[in-house]
């Protein structure tokens, strides 16, 4: 058979170059023909050792040729197996040829395996593996599960969340705080819908129930200005529930965390005014929160105007008091309740007459509170 050009230089299909550059170089010495008086047959090895390094040392030959014998290989293994394959009767030139030998890829059975042997039963074992398996799976069923059912109570409260914003656009009140409670059962810490919620109980006169919907709504987590209108909220809710200290706390947050917010500023003021008796803390928010009011275009605030007046009057400020309650007057000249201040205002600089006049005004405009006022007059 003849030698291909791995076994003239005695290296495996796989060697590297470098181990072939070192065969070549070892049989090129070898098979020298001075080295052996220039016998033919060492001459013909000679020239096939260099052939075969020709081919095999350069990297583009070798592949090419590598690619020949693969080749080469695999038409030699199919040619035989369409020898073994071929039926009894072939004939290959005319001349017939012997059935192929049978193919066998294991010596044949031997006489114990040619009877059924009784196999012995073996007890199934449920080892630690085992164990640790099924605890595994029934992990993850768990955890499928788990998160199969959180992302349908999402997608809910989302839903319904969605519904309660129309509902409250469009006035239904009813509806829209049913919604926030189905919302709410989905989802306990949505803080949108807490706070959302929070504002309905307000609407509804419920500030116990708005407080704690707007601190579990903080405690949930809001940007800084959706936590600034939260706590704005909150500060009304504790204004109406009589604590006037966290009122003022509150709605002082909200004022740290957004300080263009004119309402909370114009709440707090009132909360000072009425509550904490601070007439100059409370004069100094009207102040800012109408300022702000005007710089952003909108109407004037007439209860907070009156509210400065009476924080003036408190300071013994009357003209400026006086310039505060005629504005509102102007504005409204059936406001009873500014009458009724103009009123206080003219008893507190002695002037009896015109106090008394602006009480039977406050009377007839339907200001029930002015009439005590009114019958101590002469």
């Amino acid at each position: 058979m003849n030698q291909n050009h791995y076994q003239v230089l005695g290296v495996a299909a796989t060697a590297s170059a470098a181990d072939i550059k070192r065969a070549y170089r070892r049989l090129v010495v070898q098979y020298h023909p001075d080295k052996h008086g220039g016998d033919i047959r060492f001459e013909e090895q000679f020239k096939a050792v260099a052939v075969a390094y020709g081919v095999l040392g350069d990297p583009g030959k070798r592949a090419h040729y590598d690619f020949q014998q693969t080749q080469a290989a695999r038409r030699l293994e199919e040619e035989r197996r369409r020898q073994q394959q071929r039926p009894a009767t072939q004939h290959v030139y005319g001349v017939p040829m012997p059935p192929p030998a049978p193919l066998r890829t294991r010596p044949p059975a031997g006489s114990r395996e040619r009877h059924y042997q009784r196999i012995p039963q073996q007890q199934p074992r449920f080892n630690g593996r085992d164990w640790l398996l099924t605890l595994l799976l029934l992990l993850g069923m768990a955890g499928f599960f788990v998160g199969v059912k959180l992302t349908m109570d999402r997608l809910t409260a989302h839903n319904r969340y969605r519904d309660a914003l129309h509902a409250y656009a469009t006035g239904n009140l009813a509806a829209a705080s049913s919604l926030l409670e189905e919302t709410l059962h989905f989802r306990p810490d949505d803080a949108a819908a807490l706070r959302r919620h929070g504002e309905l109980q307000l609407l509804q006169r419920d500030p116990a129930a708005a407080a704690a919907d707007f601190r579990a709504a903080l405690q949930s987590g809001l940007p800084p200005r959706a936590a600034a209108a939260t706590y704005y909220q909150l500060g009304r809710a504790e204004a109406q529930l009589g604590r006037p200290e966290s009122a003022d706390f509150n709605l002082s947050r909200a004022l740290a965390l957004d300080s263009s917010r004119s309402a909370a500023r114009l709440a707090r003021g009132e909360v000072r005014l009425l509550d904490l008796h601070q007439p100059g803390l409370a004069e100094a928010d009207f102040n800012a929160g109408l300022a702000q009011r005007a710089r952003a275009g909108q109407p004037p605030a007439w209860h907070y105007m009156q509210l400065r007046g009476v924080a003036r009057t408190a300071l013994q400020r009357y003209a400026e008091a006086r310039t505060d309650y005629f504005e509102v007057i102007r504005a409204n000249p059936t406001d009873g309740r500014t009458h009724f201040l103009l009123g206080k205002l003219a008893a507190h600089t002695g002037d009896s007459t015109a106090a008394c006049e602006f009480y039977r005004r406050a009377v007839a405009l339907g200001y029930a509170y002015a009439r005590e006022a009114a019958a101590g007059c002469r």
